[in-house]
């Protein structure tokens, strides 16, 4: 989320996937002089095929996330960090870099407005640019000790309730070892990439992707002495749903799972990662800048 390591391993791209949130306005357009300036630079275009049979793109060659691996060495995703995320979690673990083209409104992970992509992309496709690894977490629903569900997700999971319903009580315990019972609309369970979305709104700090953290934050707790809280990289943490109705959890608030009470999640740092792409140069610190007006009074808003 800030700052990227200077000393990533730099080399040039030939293959090159390209992803679009085919619900904008304007992106068949933005697609299509996408993919020529990439073939203009001698590289092999494929579309997502999801994105490609939306939009009727038939003058490139289309193909399945799923394939990526090993025959695609860069990913471009072209829309908002929704568009990144799904995405994400599809190449967790691939060794397919992405680079996101911002269409959509914050545009955290998807960095590059899309204004600047003609004189930007190229030199990432060349080999100038600057790599950050980002982290997922693992999610396991479980049911009368049986699993019913699994799911990774790049920003969050969210237990909480519906909007009509009471407060949810969860029990909480890190490594088995019990942490405490909480009564509030949902708890957070976020990892760095994951602290300016959600977690931030709910009062939870911003944490640097190189943390290795995994960060907790109740949702308007009963008691004002619920914080949150960073915890390590390494443990496992056990959420028990002790009373509550229509309770559900999130991964990256894009798939959910009902929960009944005495469901457990168990949430844990996942051994995949995905890598993201940045121009030479690039900061985070001036994205945090210009995203949460920190360089602006209120005034000024």
């Amino acid at each position: 989320m800030l700052s990227p390591s200077a000393n990533s391993p730099k080399k040039a791209f030939k293959r090159i996937a390209l992803v679009g949130k085919y619900q904008a306005e304007g992106i068949l357009a933005h697609l299509q002089d996408l993919a020529k300036l990439i073939k203009s630079l001698g590289c092999e275009v494929f579309i997502e095929a999801g994105t490609a049979s939306h939009l009727g793109l038939k003058d490139f060659q289309s193909k399945q996330v799923a394939e990526f691996s090993g025959s695609i060495d860069l990913t471009v995703v072209l829309g908002g960090d929704g568009t990144m995320l799904a995405i994400g979690r599809q190449l967790a673990g691939s060794n397919v870099p992405l680079v996101g083209i911002n269409m959509g409104r914050l545009g955290y992970m998807t960095d590059i407005p899309i204004q600047d992509v003609a004189t930007v992309l190229p030199k990432i496709i060349a080999g100038d640019y600057e790599a950050d690894t980002r982290t997922l977490l693992d999610a396991v629903v479980l049911r009368n000790q049986k699993e019913i569900n699994r799911a990774l997700a790049l920003n969050d999971v969210v237990v909480n309730r519906s909007g009509i319903s009471g407060m949810v009580e969860l029990a909480v315990s890190v490594n088995g070892s019990f942490m405490y019972n909480q009564r509030s609309d949902g708890l957070i369970v976020s990892t760095p990439t994951g602290s300016t979305a959600y977690a931030l709104s709910a009062g939870g700090p911003i944490l640097h992707p190189r943390v290795a953290g995994i960060l907790l934050v109740p949702i308007a707790p009963h008691s004002l002495s619920n914080r949150p809280i960073v915890l390590p990289e390494d443990v496992m943490i056990s959420i028990k749903v002790v009373e509550g109705h229509e309770v559900i959890v999130n991964f990256d608030m894009q798939s959910l799972t009902n929960l009944q009470s005495g469901d457990t999640i168990e949430v844990s740092q996942s051994k995949k990662t995905i890598s993201l792409l940045h121009p030479r140069g690039h900061s985070d610190y001036k994205t945090l800048r210009e995203k949460l007006h920190w360089n602006e009074y209120p005034s000024t808003f």
